[in-house]
C-alpha cells in the first residue's frame, strides 16, 4: 500500500496531522510506503513565493496584513483569482508528484492541496482517491470540494459547512488520529501535572500563540496572573524564540510564569490545564477540548480565525475574548466551571483506518 500525504511546512497544524496519520498507517500496515510531501515545495515557484513570503510578511507586519490577504483570497470579486489560479499554477506539478509517487490514496492536510486535487478529480484528470484531513472548525472554502472522496473532520460541527460546499453526497467522517495518539486515552489531571513537574494544586492556565507564537501572549499571561493568586501560567511560544525571550524578560522573577518553546508533550499539558487561552484556533484548541480544559480564543481574531471564533461561539465550544477586559471575564467564568473532558473522543473511528479503507476500495475497483 502506497500513501502520499500532502502537507505544508508553514505550521504544525498541517505537519502534525501528516506525521500522526503516517504513523497510524505504518502501525497497521508495517510494509506500507508512506511519503509526506510539502505541497509548497512541489507546486512551483509562484505558489511557493506567494505563500512562503506571505507568511513572512504576516509575522513581520501582523494581523492586519493577514486579514487583508485572507479577504482578497476568500471573498468576491478577487476570490476567483485563487479559485482559477491555484489549479492552473499547481495542478500540473501536483499531478507529476502523484505520478512519481504512484500512491493508492492521497491525503491532504493543507487546504490548497485539497482544493486543487478536488478540481483535478472533478475534471477527470486524477484517478487516485483523495481525502481531505480537516483540522479547522470553520472556514471550509478550500478544505472541502465535490471532487474530494473523503472529508475527515476533527469537529463534527464542521459537517454542515463541508456538505454545503462538497454536496449532499459527500462522504464525511469525524475521526480521531489527526493529533497525538496520547489524546486517544484519558489522562488524570494530577498524573499529568506530576509528570510535567507542575504544581499539584491551584489553577493551571496555558497561554498559546500556536507554532508561530503570535497574538497578545504577554497580555494573556498578565490576565492569567490576575485571575487567581494561586494560578500557574504556562506560556507556549512555539518556535518563536524572540517571543520566549521577551516573555522571560517581562516576567523575570515571577515564579508563577513558565515559558515553553515547541513541545511534544501536549497530551500531558492539556490534561494538566484548567484553561487554554489560544490565539490561532485549530488543533491546539481541539486538544484542549478533548482533555476538558476550557478554551478561550484571544489575541489574533482575524482572517479564517475570525470565522472559527464565530463557530466556537455558535456551537458553544469556546469563549471568544476581543479585548483584555473580556479576557479577564472569560477567565473568571472558565475557572469557575472547571474542566470537562470529552470521553467519547477515543471511540471515534481512526483516520488511518478510513484512509486504508479508501485505498482498498480503489484496489478493489481496479481488480
Amino acid at each position: 500500500m502506497r500513501l502520499l500525504i500532502l502537507s505544508a511546512d508553514i505550521g504544525e497544524g498541517h505537519d502534525l496531522p501528516a506525521r500522526v496519520l503516517a504513523a497510524g498507517v505504518r502501525e497497521r500496515v508495517p510494509d506500507a510506503e508512506v511519503a509526506i510531501v510539502d505541497t509548497l515545495a512541489v507546486s512551483g515557484p509562484t505558489i511557493r513565493k506567494i505563500v512562503r513570503e506571505g507568511s513572512d510578511v504576516i509575522l513581520e507586519r501582523g494581523p492586519a496584513v493577514f486579514d487583508l490577504q485572507y479577504q482578497l483570497a476568500f471573498h468576491r470579486p478577487t476570490r476567483w483569482i485563487g479559485d482559477v489560479g491555484m489549479p492552473l499554477l499547481a495542478g500540473r506539478r501536483l499531478l507529476e508528484t502523484i505520478r512519481w509517487q504512484r500512491p493508492d490514496v492521497v491525503v491532504c492536510t493543507y487546504p490548497m492541496a485539497s482544493y486543487v486535487l478536488g478540481v483535478l478529480r472533478r475534471l477527470g484528470r486524477l484517478h487516485v482517491p483523495v481525502a481531505s484531513a480537516i483540522t479547522d472548525l470553520a472556514a471550509m472554502r478550500y478544505w472541502a470540494h465535490p471532487g474530494v472522496d473523503l472529508h475527515l473532520l476533527t469537529h463534527e460541527e464542521s459537517a454542515f459547512e463541508v456538505r454545503e460546499i462538497a454536496g449532499v453526497g459527500a462522504r464525511i467522517e469525524t475521526v480521531r488520529g489527526l493529533t497525538h495518539a496520547a489524546f486517544d486515552r484519558p489522562l488524570d489531571q494530577r498524573e499529568a501535572r506530576a509528570a510535567l513537574e507542575l504544581p499539584a494544586s491551584g489553577p493551571l492556565i496555558v497561554v498559546s500563540g500556536g507554532g508561530w507564537g503570535v497574538g497578545d501572549l504577554e497580555g494573556a499571561v498578565r490576565a492569567g496572573l490576575e485571575a487567581d493568586p494561586q494560578a500557574t501560567i504556562v506560556a507556549l511560544c512555539g518556535r518563536n524564540g524572540e517571543l520566549r525571550a521577551a516573555l522571560d524578560a517581562a516576567f523575570a522573577g515571577q515564579p508563577r510564569v513558565r515559558t515553553w518553546g515547541f513541545t511534544d508533550r501536549m497530551g500531558e499539558l492539556m490534561a494538566a490545564a484548567d484553561v487554554l487561552v489560544h490565539s490561532t484556533a485549530g488543533l491546539t484548541a481541539l486538544e484542549a477540548m478533548i482533555r476538558g480544559a476550557r478554551v478561550i480564543s484571544y489575541g489574533w481574531g482575524v482572517a479564517h480565525i475570525r470565522l472559527n471564533n464565530r463557530a466556537y461561539e455558535r456551537f458553544g465550544l469556546a469563549r471568544v475574548a476581543v479585548d483584555a477586559p473580556a479576557l479577564r471575564q472569560a477567565l473568571a467564568d472558565a475557572l469557575a466551571e472547571g474542566p470537562s473532558p470529552d470521553l467519547g473522543y477515543g471511540a471515534r473511528p481512526s483516520a488511518a483506518d478510513l484512509v486504508l479503507e479508501l485505498a482498498a476500495s480503489r484496489a478493489g475497483a481496479a481488480a
